[in-house]
């Protein structure tokens, strides 16, 4: 089911034509969407077989139209991908998401079913689901909802191509395949766009990630994260550390590296004075030059591989380099971004501006 798509920067990610591009003050060519495939099961109309991220195909038989999502990455996808009235159930902490009360405040009211650590089966069940979406990291609980005929998939959008065959996957699995083209097509247009704007760089500034909980916690070459910052035109100075999720370093190692940047992400549990601040720190290049920053936006993070996840791109681009992208281009694609495709107005602030 995955689509042929052209490397970009070498890395693993997936970019093709775009009909809609962030702003940059050239005039943009339209071009024809991405082809899409998927598995289908002849035997059966109106049923179709789509493969997981853990590699597993499932058969959906006839229209979804109630689904339980217990990833917030998910979930917000299912909004971007015009499918929140199908949403029946959810994870857990709904009403600490910005994004929901702006975009789909219904998802406040729906019963939560579970977290990134568990699911609860029964309340689940009790929804009368057509499909559930379970992070990758749950896949225990995956023989015991098949016993109940009920369609599961996982999903692991942990890196950039991942997050890209996620939204494919979505989009086939619920039958928005058109709508999970239009976001495809938009983020292989910021990724082209990107590309070519920082493809002549001579000079990279060297960027380091802090976590959500201390700043001493960072993302590794093998996550979402590391992709983001390299498309952007920066280096991330921790892309050789192989752990596939936040890694603890040591003070020594971060004074080593010595970043020119320095983000904190924006559900950070400790303030920026915790490494602005910090006596160990204050030789450090960012440190000195005033470049810590939260990684925005207060809406949701950007950092994290939802649909608005382009617009973090788009963000650090700016900030690493506003000579080729300015601050004004930013802004107009952002809200243009949450207008298509979350049908709401975002203010400068909750850009991170």
């Amino acid at each position: 089911m995955k689509r042929f798509m052209c490397l970009v920067l070498g890395m693993s990610l997936l970019v093709g034509c775009s009909s809609q591009t962030p702003n940059t003050g050239q005039a943009v060519t339209e071009q024809p969407p991405v082809e899409t495939t998927k598995l289908e099961d002849a035997a059966e109309e109106g049923s179709v077989t789509v493969v997981d991220q853990l590699g597993r195909e499932v058969t959906i038989e006839g229209d979804v139209e109630r689904i339980v999502s217990s990833y917030y990455i998910a979930s917000s996808m299912l909004i971007a991908l015009d499918a929140k009235d199908k949403v029946v159930g959810l994870e857990m902490k709904a009403d600490t998401r910005e994004i929901y009360k702006q975009a789909a405040p219904e998802f406040l009211e729906l019963p939560a079913v579970g977290s990134g650590k568990t699911f609860n089966v029964e309340e689940a069940l009790a929804l009368k689901p057509d499909l559930i979406i379970l992070p990758y990291r749950l896949e225990s609980f995956i023989p015991q909802i098949e016993a109940l005929d009920i369609p599961v998939i996982a999903v692991e959008p942990e890196s950039m191509e991942n997050f890209l065959e996620c939204i494919e996957l979505v989009g086939s699995a619920i039958g928005h395949e058109a709508e999970a083209d239009k976001l495809l097509n938009y983020f292989n247009g910021v990724t082209e766009k990107v590309s070519g704007l920082t493809k002549d760089l001579e000079v990279r500034p060297s960027v380091y990630l802090a976590g959500s909980s201390n700043p001493l916690v960072t993302c590794t070459g093998l996550m979402y994260q590391n992709d983001l910052i390299e498309l952007a035109g920066g280096e991330n100075v921790t892309k050789d550390l192989t752990d596939p999720y936040w890694q603890t370093i040591s003070n020594e190692e971060l004074l080593g590296w010595n970043p020119e940047y320095m983000y904190a992400v924006s559900y950070a549990d400790y303030d920026l004075a915790a490494i602005s601040e910090e006596s160990n720190y204050q030789e450090i290049q960012a440190v000195k030059e005033g470049r810590v920053k939260y990684f925005p936006s207060s809406l949701e993070p950007w950092d994290y591989p939802t649909p608005s996840a382009a617009l973090g791109v788009l963000w650090l681009l700016n900030d690493l380099h506003p000579d080729l992208y300015s601050k004004e281009a930013y802004v107009e694609d952002a809200k243009d971004f949450y207008q298509t495709f979350y049908g709401i107005e975002v203010s400068k602030e909750a850009l991170g501006l």
